[in-house]
């Protein structure tokens, strides 16, 4: 975890502890100014930046990062404990992303709005267009430290919202870095400013009068406090977690199902807010699944993030590991077989875990593990399935494994998610499709095109016809 001096914040690899470097903390103080530079930069509305200027700054910010590619990925092992391989997926993601930011503004157009369709309207003209919205809060999570910014500044650089950035406090080096290659790109320093700072400050900031919009990753606990003290008129979108359930039913192919499983089960050590945590499968099945999906993860290396050959690196803190191994240790006690891990590999990792039949009420079973860790359980019928994998208050990606058109249908219709994918693991996702949590795991609608939507809204204008006779 990062160590905080007085006004510094010490960055670690979560592997070994070892400090990779620091940010600034940003003072109530300096966030208050920052806040009111946004606020005048938004209401002088003749110093807006142009369309076509946010678009080049966009293009050579894309460029920048292409340069700086493997900078970028080992930046995001290196603090944030995701291995290189996946960590080059993020950076090449990131830079996708910025470049739908770009083709998002050939889309954020209005509409022309017929005005003669009475007498009163008679002799009018109207049509809509799109405005930014105002000041952004930016407060994002740990585990996907370039992409989610770009997810969530991007966005408001590409409309023309000036936005304040406030990282995870232990993996700012990322954010850091895309905010500096925005300003590098020709992007004033003022359109987008960095406060990595304590929960109070950034809790300040959200809930000012000035704030027209914030966006917030991390825990539900927290993002929706934060909802619940926003001042009136101030937007959001949350995005908090799940439980990722995964339905399977007698006729799927195993042998193509565990590799996506194992892969959405334990991609950056189950620190995912949709990563595969419940699978659901017939009795006569079960035990085989859990079998082989426990096969194939203590095969998984574990490591340092920063070395070629880790496939899971160390959990973000000490604290969640002995979380994790607490929450194992109690569905195990209470009945659950451990096929695989069920241990701490040292301080900052866990061994990857497959656990079947965890008894209904147990952590495992009813919170978000975030954590290596994915769970087995039987099930007499496929209703049943349904009923067990819509218990909980959660609702964002869910999935199914069935080779009859009937079934996927089924899971779609009733599982309680935002997003039902078939044959595939939970934690797909391209970047301009809708990423939404729905009942306690988000607000709003996430994906680039998504966003930019939500960070402008929409002006009427009505043009009166009228020439008084001369």
């Amino acid at each position: 975890m990062s160590g905080n001096k007085a006004d510094v914040l010490e960055v670690l690899n979560p592997y070994d502890h070892k400090p990779i470097g620091s940010v600034p903390l940003t003072s109530w103080g300096e966030a208050d100014q920052m806040l009111e530079t946004a606020s005048r930069l938004y209401k002088n509305r003749n110093a807006w930046l142009p369309a076509y200027k946010r678009i080049e700054i966009l293009k050579k910010t894309a460029a920048l990062m292409q340069e700086r590619f493997e900078e970028l990925a080992f930046q995001i092992a290196n603090e944030g404990g995701k291995p290189l391989i996946d960590a080059r997926v993020e950076v090449a993601r990131a830079i996708d992303g910025v470049g739908l930011c770009i083709k998002g503004l050939d889309h954020l157009a209005g509409n022309e709005i017929p005005m003669d369709l009475t007498a009163a309207g008679a002799g009018r003209a109207a049509f809509t267009f799109r405005e930014p919205i105002g000041p952004v809060i930016a407060i994002s999570a740990f585990n996907h430290p370039l992409n989610l910014i770009v997810h969530q500044v991007g966005p408001a650089i590409a409309v023309g919202c000036p936005v304040i950035v406030k990282p995870a406090g232990t993996t700012p080096l990322s954010a850091k870095a895309f905010v500096g290659m925005l300003h590098e790109a020709g992007l004033p320093i003022d359109w987008c400013q960095f406060a990595a700072c304590k929960s109070a400050v950034a809790e300040k900031l959200v809930t000012d009068p000035r704030t027209a919009f914030f966006t917030f990753i991390g825990s539900g606990k927290i993002g929706w406090m934060l909802r619940n003290k926003i001042a009136p008129g101030t937007r959001c979108a949350l995005e908090h977690g799940g439980v990722a359930p995964v339905i399977v039913d007698d006729s799927a192919d195993v042998d193509a199902m565990i590799p996506p499983l194992l892969k959405g089960g334990f991609y950056h050590a189950g620190q995912v807010c949709v990563s595969v945590q419940k699978v659901f499968a017939p009795k006569a099945l079960a035990e085989n699944i859990a079998q082989r999906l426990a096969e194939g993860a203590s095969k998984l290396k574990v490591g340092n993030a920063i070395e070629e050959t880790t496939e899971v690196g160390p959990l973000i803190q000490p604290a969640e590991v002995n979380r994790v191994a607490q929450w194992v240790q109690e569905a195990v006690n209470d009945g659950a077989e451990a096929l695989c891990g069920g241990d701490k590999m040292g301080d900052t990792t866990y061994a990857p875990t497959v656990l079947l039949n965890p008894p209904v009420n147990a952590k495992v079973s009813t919170d978000e593990i975030f954590g290596p860790v994915v769970c087995v359980y039987g099930y007499d019928d496929i209703d049943q399935a349904v009923l067990q994998a819509n218990a909980l208050p959660f609702a964002f990606q869910a999935a199914c494994f069935t080779n009859r058109l009937d079934i996927a249908m089924k899971c779609v219709r009733e599982m309680d998610a935002a997003t039902v994918i078939v044959n595939d693991h939970t934690a797909f996702r391209v970047d301009w499709m809708p990423f939404a949590g729905h009942r306690h795991s988000g607000y709003g609608t996430g994906g680039i095109a998504y966003t930019m939507h939500d960070m402008t809204h929409e002006k009427l204008m009505v043009l009166n016809n009228f020439h008084p006779a001369g």
